[in-house]
């Protein structure tokens, strides 16, 4: 049987108006709505009682009352959940155990990374992707795989992308580039000293910086022009580089496809022409 918080996420998008924002209140205070009457719901949600009580019927509950008895009971299981997930990986732990805290740990780092993200920077960092002469990715570690990503992506469409898998050869392009570039800097930390010393170079050119970082004030984040921040919640044993990498390649994907959209056409062409099949023909 499903439990409540997914019956009202499932019903949402066929909710009336009104009982959009009962939905909303329960999944967004869940913690404050299991202490509210009927009447306290129906006041925090801007509805009325008799629109609760419809709604706990389309969704399989006699009323109020029932809805609400099983409310309390899956936000307290869920709780209980989620603070057995937010655990490290321990000696004793099994694969399911592994399984389930690694998922929860990405989920968690995914939606907080949602809640985090800038519109109107995002904007502006598009106007900078559109407009620039390159795009040059920095990155070290795991991050490296970020900007690799980055770099498949942006190539696959034949914007002019530059990438270097060695440090040394990441500091020759930062040497190398211009105002009318732009470099992508990935960091988790915002501290790596080895990509802050590219992005110091990349700021002496008077380039453009967009930063991929942790939401914290660092080093990084006071370079940048513009900072895409990302949330984590590391396990002990890599930090920086499992939640924060899977936020880091969410950032990129949504950069890569906001870009495609702006350019539809021309990206959709160069898609379709940069296609690889397989030897035997097939996708």
């Amino acid at each position: 049987m499903k439990n409540v918080l997914i019956r009202l996420e499932e019903y949402f998008p066929k909710a009336s108006g009104a009982e959009r924002g009962i939905l909303q209140y329960l999944l967004n205070y869940p913690d404050a709505a299991v202490n509210c009457s009927i009447k306290q719901l129906a006041d925090r949600s801007y509805s009325s009682a008799s629109t609760i009580i419809r709604l706990c019927r389309k969704l399989g509950f006699e009323g109020y009352k029932e809805f609400h008895k099983a409310f309390l009971c899956d936000v307290a299981i869920r709780k209980d959940t989620e603070s057995e997930y937010k655990k490290e990986i321990q000696r004793e732990d099994g694969l399911d155990d592994i399984i389930r805290k690694v998922t929860y740990k990405n989920m968690t780092s995914l939606e907080n990374t949602l809640k985090l993200a800038d519109r109107e920077a995002l904007k502006k960092c598009l106007e900078l992707l559109n407009s620039a002469h390159n795009i040059v990715l920095f990155g070290i570690g795991a991050s490296l795989l970020v900007a690799r990503d980055a770099y498949l992506k942006f190539a696959r469409i034949n914007k002019s992308v530059i990438f270097g898998d060695d440090w040394h050869l990441q500091v020759i392009h930062a040497q190398n580039t211009m105002p009318e570039d732009v470099a992508i800097v990935i960091s988790y930390s915002g501290m790596t000293q080895e990509t802050l010393r590219c992005a110091q170079i990349v700021k002496k050119n008077r380039t453009p910086i967009i930063a991929i970082t942790r939401f914290e004030t660092s080093p990084l984040s006071k370079i940048a022009d513009y900072n895409l921040y990302v949330a984590s919640t590391e396990l002990f044993f890599r930090s920086g580089a499992m939640s924060s990498r899977i936020s880091q390649l969410n950032i990129i994907d949504i950069l890569y496809a906001a870009y495609v959209n702006q350019n539809y056409d021309t990206c959709i062409k160069r898609i379709s022409v940069t296609h690889v099949e397989k030897e035997d023909g097939k996708p």
